[in-house]
């Protein structure tokens, strides 16, 4: 995605991220916000700099999207996570709350 191999809907691009909408959505809104520094897992960022610029991208575009919203990021397997390029889920739009917990 970050090379446009791969089709994407872009939504927000700058040097350090790309923000894309999900292919196979679970809310009304569903972006992914993802570091072109390429790591496999978000437990893998180390710097706390680094941590908090992709946190406070991804609470900056989930703002411009919809006032209430979710942040989920998944590490490994076994915690949900099904593409091993770090990345964090937005996800909003609901009315009235979330219909399902992911």
């Amino acid at each position: 995605m970050i090379r446009r191999e791969l089709p994407s809907d872009v939504v927000y691009e700058d040097a350090e991220y790309i923000v894309i909408r999900d292919i196979a959505p679970k809310a009304p809104i569903h972006l992914l916000v993802i570091p072109k520094r390429v790591t496999a897992r978000v437990d893998e960022i180390t710097d706390p700099g680094e941590m908090g610029r992709l946190w406070l991208k991804a609470t900056e575009i989930a703002r411009q999207q919809a006032p209430d919203y979710r942040l989920v990021a998944n590490g490994g397997p076994g915690g949900g996570q099904m593409v091993f390029h770090t990345h964090i889920h937005i996800l909003a739009g609901w009315d009235g709350g979330p219909e399902s917990d992911l």
